[in-house]
C-alpha cells in the first residue's frame, strides 16, 4: 500500500479529459483529477494482485505503457525499487498473504516498543531479548489462532 499510495504525491495531472468516456458528460477539472487518482491507483494495486510473479511483470508493463506519457514523475516513482516489492513472489503462494505487506512487521515492532516502554530499562541484552522472544511467541500464537480459525 505505501508504494502505491506514494504515487499521489507525484501525480502532475496533465492532459486530463474534458469529458467522462463512459458517460460522454462534461467533467469538472476536480471531477477529472479524480477519476485520474482513481483509475492509476486502481491499476497500481493490481500489479500486487497477481497470482504469480510474470503475470505482475506483465502488469506492471501494461501499468508503465498507460501511464508513462500521461504521468511520468508518477510511474517513475512507482518503479522506482519494484523489483524489491515482488520478492514475496519468491516464497510459496500460501505465504503471499502474510509477506507482501510490511503490515505485520511494523505491528510487531509497535507491540515490542510498547512492552519496552513499560519495562522502562533492561538490566542487560538477555533481558532484552527475552523480551523479544516472547513479544515474538505471543504474535506467532495470535495468527495461528486466526488460521486456525479459517480452517475450521
Amino acid at each position: 500500500m505505501h508504494k502505491v499510495r506514494g504515487i499521489e504525491r507525484y501525480l502532475g495531472y496533465g492532459d486530463l479529459p474534458e469529458t467522462d468516456p463512459e458517460t460522454g458528460h462534461r467533467l469538472e477539472p476536480g471531477q477529472a483529477r479524480q477519476q485520474r487518482r482513481t483509475a492509476i491507483l486502481g491499476e497500481a494495486h493490481e500489479v500486487f494482485e497477481a497470482e504469480t510473479r510474470g503475470e505482475a511483470q506483465a502488469r506492471l508493463a501494461a501499468f508503465n505503457e498507460k501511464w508513462q506519457a500521461l504521468e511520468p514523475k508518477a510511474v517513475r516513482n512507482f518503479n522506482w525499487g519494484i523489483k524489491r516489492c515482488l520478492v514475496f513472489y519468491d516464497f510459496a503462494s500460501s505465504l503471499h498473504r502474510l509477506i507482501h505487506s510490511t503490515n505485520l512487521i511494523e505491528r510487531f515492532f509497535r507491540e515490542f516498543r510498547a512492552k519496552a516502554d513499560e519495562i522502562g530499562s533492561f538490566p542487560n541484552e538477555g533481558s532484552c531479548l527475552t523480551l523479544f522472544y516472547l513479544v515474538m511467541v505471543r504474535e506467532h500464537a495470535k495468527h495461528h489462532r486466526l488460521d486456525f480459525a479459517k480452517t475450521s
